[in-house]
């Protein structure tokens, strides 16, 4: 695909084809997973080649690559692969001739069959090269001679991508704006990732690749963001790259595996962690400005009765001398219920963990091996803490 001038339309997603599987299982996993994508009207992925598994079996590891390009061609889904990784780089030299050769014929397999599917949006040469342990940890006197290093290293990874395929449009996935400097003269697209952690920084990452754009003439395209460990919220990323018109793909369609706890858009079978996040997808955004409206979660007395609720079913009720009768777990489930319905819609309690997830924990349970104890104790908080948040006394 020849480069255009805009990549604003790019609503992409960072996700890998699953290795380890059978055509049938690998096909089944995709209708799945690039489903999610559909329903989240999401038209691009960007994805990482792995050399070391190309190396165990080329044929069978490029038919799984194939497999994953054309189900996605299903989908109308374009793709970026990713041709080599930077991150993992702890000590750096020329790698030498022999090496460049092996780049070369693995890089060529790849590119010799894949060049001509029709949904190849480009070509990422290398991710995040400056993003590494050597740079990360270069002594200030040394950084600069350690960027030329890499540097010269990246574009002769370019020559080499760039000599399989003068048709296909190429770029380099940088950490940073500004290690975009190291191949602005090179790239089709100029693409940058972005994991800041205020407004201003994030807003400012987007002005600086705006310079770019305009100093050499070429889009501009965030290729990976996304991260709520790192302070950088989807939903603003993608509120600012809305405001100004550029592309993006965030990390990454599936909550599972190494980053599952920090990122991530929906669990592996479609339910989701965070509402807000899928909302900013579709251009819907949390209201930080004024006029906002706090939620009166006892507006009609439901806390009220919610409360009595619980009171009510942890009481004890005496049916003759010695004796009362025990409420069922069910019963007491069903009054926390109540309690926990309201806090959860009036967003009182964190939804990273939300009580009700506990509920359906408990009722998995087989009625006769449930801890009668833990759950009056959690009936208990849950409206304890309803007649905090509610104000009741």
């Amino acid at each position: 695909m020849k480069p255009l001038k805009d990549y604003s339309f790019i609503r992409g997603v960072c996700h890998n084809p699953t290795l380890g599987l059978t055509k049938k299982e690998l096909e089944e996993r995709l209708d799945r997973e690039l489903g999610y994508c559909r329903k989240l009207n999401l038209n691009s992925i960007r994805f990482w080649l792995v050399p070391e598994e190309y190396n165990k079996d080329p044929r069978g590891y490029l038919d799984i690559i194939e497999t994953f390009i054309r189900k996605c061609n299903e989908f109308d889904i374009t793709v970026m692969p990713i041709l080599w990784n930077g991150n993992f780089i702890t000590d750096f030299e020329d790698p030498g001739e022999e090496w460049y050769e092996k780049a070369g014929k693995y890089a060529g397999d790849v590119i010799g069959r894949f060049k001509d599917e029709p949904n190849i949006l480009m070509w990422d040469v290398i991710n995040e090269p400056m993003c590494n342990d050597y740079m990360n940890h270069s002594p200030a006197e040394e950084y600069d001679v350690r960027f030329e290093k890499i540097k010269k290293y990246i574009r002769r990874l370019f020559a080499i991508v760039k000599e399989l395929d003068r048709e296909n449009c190429l770029t380099v996935g940088h950490e940073q704006v500004r290690h975009c400097l190291s191949t602005d003269d090179l790239v089709d697209v100029i693409c940058y990732h972005d994991y800041l952690g205020t407004r201003r920084e994030i807003e400012g990452a987007i002005f600086d690749a705006e310079r770019l754009r305009d100093k050499w003439d070429k889009p501009i395209l965030n290729t990976e963001t996304g991260c709520v460990g790192r302070a950088n919220p989807y939903e603003i990323e993608l509120e600012l790259a809305q405001k100004h018109r550029v592309g993006w793909y965030v990390f990454n369609l599936i909550s599972e595996g190494f980053w599952g706890d920090i990122h991530g858009l929906v669990y592996p079978d479609g339910t989701i962690r965070d509402p807000a996040v899928i909302a900013a997808l579709f251009g819907f955004f949390r209201n930080r400005e004024g006029g906002r409206i706090p939620v009166n979660a006892n507006k009609e007395g439901h806390a009220d009765r919610a409360v009595k609720r619980v009171e009510d079913v942890l009481r004890v009720e005496p049916t003759t001398l010695f004796m009362s009768r025990d409420k069922t777990t069910e019963e007491i489930l069903d009054a926390a219920e109540y309690c926990v319905n309201i806090l959860e819609g009036a967003e009182m309690v964190p939804m990273w963990n939300p009580p009700s997830a506990r509920i359906e924990a408990f009722r998995r349970i087989p009625e006769e091996e449930r801890d009668v104890y833990e759950i009056r104790e959690f009936a208990f908080s849950m409206a304890k803490l309803l007649k905090e948040k509610c104000h009741i006394l």
